[in-house]
């Protein structure tokens, strides 16, 4: 590719058609506050499997459609009950595992940090190896996980933003952009970080997005 224009223009058609965060795909308005945190956490969870994102996005839709949107009712229901709602979305190869990590990660969201996210972001404290680290106490998030956690919550956590990991740096790669954040974020201009990383992603993920924007 060319000059700075070229890669602007590719960078805003990129997040103009696939710039949907993986959030918002699953009909979580992302604030900073306890149930939107807790239901980004567990789609980070979802999104986590060898299984495909559209179907993480459907598994995590339904789980709050039984309204398992905080700690509290994700413990409160039975094992079944979240088996249930994650065959529902079509999770079926890891729902059983899921089901327990779900569980036991809420019990560890609330005896660790009272079921408000909020206070596992003020004991990281702006330091994004030591988030990633607690981060992955929850049960089923591991590395992958934790990243996906930190590139959608950036844009409510505006002190870890530009957050671009390996992940949305391949996918800058393959549209032949600049593999460093700080360019990158450049060439978005005002575009929220968290749709840039989501729409790098979304390229990484399907060449289809990538030739449909190169």
């Amino acid at each position: 590719m060319s000059g700075g224009s070229d890669r602007a223009r590719v960078v805003r058609e990129l997040v103009e058609e696939h710039g949907e965060t993986f959030a918002a795909e699953a009909g979580i308005t992302l604030k900073d506050t306890p149930q939107p945190l807790y239901r980004l956490l567990v789609l980070a969870v979802l999104l986590s499997a060898r299984i495909r994102g559209s179907v993480a996005v459907a598994a995590a839709r339904e789980l709050s459609e039984a309204g398992l949107r905080d700690p509290r009712a994700m413990s409160d229901a039975t094992w079944q009950q979240r088996v249930d709602a994650l065959g529902r979305g079509g999770y079926r190869r890891y729902d059983e595992r899921t089901s327990t990590q779900l569980g036991e990660g809420a019990a560890l969201v609330t005896e660790r940090w009272g079921g408000d996210l909020r206070r596992l972001r003020r004991e990281a404290d702006g330091d994004v190896s030591r988030l990633r680290d607690l981060l992955q106490e929850v049960p089923g998030l591991g590395p992958a996980g934790a990243d996906i956690f930190l590139r959608e919550v950036q844009g409510v956590w505006t002190e870890y933003a530009p957050y671009l990991d390996a992940k949305a740096l391949s996918g800058a790669e393959r549209l032949g952009l600049p593999e460093d954040p700080g360019r990158l974020t450049e060439l978005a201009g005002g575009t929220d970080p968290a749709v840039l990383a989501a729409a790098l992603v979304r390229a990484a993920l399907d060449k289809k997005v990538a030739d449909s924007v190169g």
